[in-house]
């Protein structure tokens, strides 16, 4: 069974920094592309960022130059870098994966707040 399991979620101040990481495990194959969404209160779900099995990454405008994604192959795990965060900010945060075999997967997401 395939499992993603999140983690680094939590609260912090505005101007503060967090990381988030993703672990993937299980039968799914090599990975195509791994990345993070979020859904705010009220709001649909959105891209945050994304990262491919050969390192192109591509991001929200609203996080452009605050957030930084990176992965780690040998471990299927990618992680968020969030830096300067804004009370907009404020979602659940979820973890996606893209597989070699067209499958997607979602993490059950963690939890970010952000205090003014």
């Amino acid at each position: 069974q395939v499992q993603l399991v999140e983690s680094g979620g939590g609260l912090v101040q505005a101007g503060g920094s967090l990381r988030l990481s993703c672990a993937a495990s299980g039968m799914l194959g090599s990975i195509n592309a791994m990345g993070w969404y979020r859904q705010a209160p009220g709001k649909q779900r959105e891209l945050v960022a994304t990262i491919t099995s050969s390192g192109s990454t591509n991001y929200a405008d609203s996080v452009k130059g605050r957030f930084i994604i990176s992965g780690d192959s040998t471990k299927n795990t990618v992680y968020l870098q969030m830096d300067s965060p804004k009370p907009e900010d404020t979602a659940v945060y979820y973890c996606y994966v893209l597989s070699q075999y067209g499958r997607n997967y979602w993490g059950k997401g963690t939890l970010v707040t952000v205090s003014s």
